[in-house]
């Protein structure tokens, strides 16, 4: 369109100083002008009348799974010399094959088919629509319209496949599960000694304990199992993204909270999910696939951010979380973080906190100096002053350099229970 009238413009110039000036010449020079203009007018484009539909290989991805896109374009107008379609495609969606943008000469009822691969990032796409144009060969005329193709895509994080790890809450549920409930029962723990009584099975007798006292019988006592409330709690407050080379910290919490959310719920527990930063998404605790698929797509849309209020733990509302439960906090945590976990654990809450290495991380991508190592080695100190800290009060701390594989250094450093586990729990 710029162009018609630019062409317009100098046409117009040219006849008014022509006929102004009684100049022939410059009438001469006006005329391939006018014919070039009334051929444009003629010949150009008519009213664009598509319709674009758009459909994905599927509706839900994982993050960096390739996934393909394909549209139809139907012209239900006249003919169209040259067209261009493109579709508007949503930040953070790479292209791997083909294009968004096709250019094609349509008739009427013509229907014409292309489509491209993408390889999406964790996140909730909407495609808006699709933006077409038309114009004559000389591109004098243009029309541009933006069509409505609406479409989404939700991109899951990709969770490490974890072996089952061991929890201890003092609390568990009363349903058969992994989780040792610390009291006598059916189950597959030795548990303690007890007087017989009437139904237990004979292969349960201690023998040894019997013959000490000819009186009775003593029985064997197993240790119950059941499933627990788990709350999974992800730091996404941004001044713990560390952001190296395009690479972000966050990303391996949100894989390492997927991880550990799909491991629970696999086991029976009942699993909610807080992710607290610039704003609280809270997911409700709840079983089963349907609960997973809720938080996958809390965590699809997790983003880091700031707020003053959530800036610290002290403000998080940890009474979404059933008492005496296992909470899990996915965060790489500062010093003023420490005495709100204390208080957790004072409450009766079993803590453990997944712990991403940030210093480690962050130096990764850093060129080597001195300042650098030394800078390193006071962050490595304080985060040692946190650890001592939790490790007194009973909090589990998992530390992280996420480049080895999460379910290695999970199981290296929960594999033996501690002590300080080893509790009356409550039964409900």
């Amino acid at each position: 369109m710029k162009r018609l009238v630019v062409l317009g413009s100098v046409t117009y110039l040219l006849v008014a100083l022509g006929l102004a000036a009684i100049n022939g010449r410059l009438l001469a020079l006006a005329v391939p002008a006018v014919l070039y203009l009334l051929f444009a007018l003629a010949l150009g484009p008519g009213p664009l009348r598509l319709r674009v539909t758009r459909r994905t290989s599927t509706d839900h991805a994982l993050a960096g799974t390739p996934v393909s896109v394909h549209l139809e374009a139907v012209n239900e107008g006249g003919t169209l010399d040259r067209v261009t379609i493109e579709d508007m495609v949503p930040q953070g969606l790479e292209i791997l094959e083909g294009s968004p943008k096709v250019s094609a000469a349509l008739g009427p009822g013509v229907v014409y088919r292309w489509s491209y691969v993408i390889r999406p990032d964790r996140g909730l796409f909407d495609f808006v629509g699709v933006q077409a144009s038309a114009s004559d060969h000389f591109d004098l005329s243009r029309q541009t319209l933006l069509l409505e193709a609406p479409g989404h895509l939700t991109v899951l994080p990709e969770p490490f496949r974890l072996r089952r790890m061991s929890i201890r809450p003092l609390r568990t549920r009363g349903h058969a599960g992994p989780v040792p409930a610390r009291q006598g029962g059916p189950g597959t723990d030795f548990f303690g000694v007890r007087e017989y009584q009437a139904g237990d099975p004979r292969r349960w007798i201690n023998w040894r304990a019997s013959a000490r006292h000819p009186a009775a019988l003593y029985t064997n006592e197993f240790q119950q199992e059941r499933i627990t409330d788990v709350g999974l709690m992800l730091d996404a407050r941004s001044r713990h993204d560390m952001r190296v080379g395009g690479r972000s910290l966050f990303e391996h919490s949100i894989r390492a909270a997927a991880s550990l959310a799909d491991l629970f719920l696999r086991d029976g527990n009942r699993v909610g999910l807080l992710v607290f930063g610039q704003y609280l998404d809270w997911t409700f605790p709840g079983y089963g696939k349907v609960q997973r698929e809720r938080i996958m797509r809390a965590l699809a849309r997790a983003r880091p951010g700031d707020s003053q209020v959530f800036d610290s733990l002290e403000n998080i509302p940890t009474r979404f979380f059933p008492a005496q439960s296992q909470l899990v906090l996915v965060s790489p945590l500062s010093q003023d973080d420490l005495p709100v976990l204390l208080r957790l654990r004072a409450r009766g809450y079993q803590v453990l906190v997944i712990r991403p290495d940030s210093v480690t991380y962050e130096v990764a991508g850093l060129p080597p100096a001195d300042s650098v190592e030394l800078a390193s080695r006071i962050l490595h100190a304080r985060r040692a002053v946190v650890r001592r800290g939790l490790q007194k009060a009973g909090i589990q701390l998992v530390d992280w350099n996420v480049d080895r594989p999460f379910d290695q250094v999970l199981h290296g450093s929960l594999g033996r229970v501690p002590q300080w586990f080893r509790a009356v729990s409550l039964q409900v």
